[in-house]
C-alpha cells in the first residue's frame, strides 16, 4: 500500500513538473512570437509610408512627424488617430491616416490612406488582412496594381454614388470571385475622405504646428521584403 501511495506521489509529482516546464515554454514563446509580428507589422507600417509618399515628395522625417486627430466611427479606431504628416521644406504637403474595412470576407482589413491638403488620395495600402489568397489578397501590391486605382480621387471624382464595385453601380473593379473584399475596401477609403473633410479645420490647425518629433525611428533602407509578409490564415 505504502509502495503505491508512493508511486502515485511521484506520478502527480512528475506531471507537475511538466505542467510548470511546458506552461513555461508556451509563454516564452508567444512573448517572442508576439514581439517579433510587433516588429514585422511597424516594418510593413513603415514601407507603406513611404510607398504612398515617397522620399522625393518630402524632406522631413515622415516616421517621426506626427499629429494626433479626434477618433471616428468612420476609420473604425479606437481613441485618437495618429497621422504621418509629409512636409516639404518645413510646410506640410500630405498625411497619412490609418482606416480598417471592418467588413471584409475573412475579417477586418487595416489600411493607410494618404490624402493631400486639397482632400485627394495620394495614394492607399493595406497593413493586414486575412483574406483568401489568390482572390481577396489582391489588395496587396504584390498581388496586383488595385489598389492603385485610388489614386488622385476625392470625394467628388467620383461621385459619391460610384465609391462602390462596378458590380453595384461604381467605378471600382472587382476581383473575379470576389466582390466582397474590394468593396469593403473601397468604402473605407470614402469613409477616411469624408472623415478629412468633415476635420479639415482641425487638421489644418494640427498641421501648422510644430513637428512633434516622435514615433518609431526606421529608414527606408531598414525595409526588407522578408520582414514585411502581410498578415495572413
Amino acid at each position: 500500500m505504502a509502495t503505491m501511495t508512493q508511486s502515485i506521489r511521484r506520478s502527480a509529482i512528475g506531471l507537475g513538473l511538466f505542467a510548470i516546464i511546458t506552461g513555461g515554454t508556451i509563454a516564452i514563446t508567444q512573448a517572442l512570437t508576439e514581439e517579433r509580428i510587433t516588429e514585422q507589422a511597424a516594418r510593413a507600417e513603415a514601407k507603406a509610408l513611404f510607398e504612398i509618399i515617397p522620399e522625393s515628395d518630402h524632406n522631413n522625417d515622415l516616421l517621426r512627424d506626427t499629429i494626433a486627430l479626434p477618433a471616428s466611427d468612420r476609420l473604425a479606431t479606437e481613441g485618437p488617430v495618429t497621422v504621418w504628416v509629409a512636409r516639404q521644406d518645413g510646410k506640410p504637403v500630405g498625411m497619412i491616416m490609418p482606416a480598417v474595412a471592418p467588413d471584409g470576407y475573412s475579417g477586418t482589413i487595416k489600411l493607410l490612406v494618404g490624402i493631400d491638403l486639397e482632400g485627394a488620395v495620394l495614394g492607399v495600402r493595406v497593413i493586414g488582412h486575412k483574406e483568401t489568397p489568390g482572390l481577396g489578397d489582391r489588395i496587396e501590391t504584390r498581388k496586383s496594381n488595385w489598389i492603385k486605382e485610388f489614386e488622385g480621387r476625392s470625394l467628388g471624382n467620383p461621385a459619391p454614388r460610384e465609391w462602390n464595385v462596378k458590380k453595384n453601380g461604381g467605378v471600382f473593379d472587382q476581383f473575379t470571385g470576389a466582390t466582397i473584399t474590394p468593396r469593403a475596401v473601397v468604402k473605407a477609403v470614402q469613409k477616411s475622405l469624408i472623415y478629412f473633410r468633415q476635420h479639415q479645420q482641425i487638421i489644418q490647425a494640427q498641421l501648422n504646428k510644430p513637428p512633434s518629433g516622435h514615433g518609431p525611428v526606421v529608414t527606408p533602407g531598414d525595409l526588407t521584403d522578408e520582414s514585411l509578409n502581410v498578415e495572413q490564415p
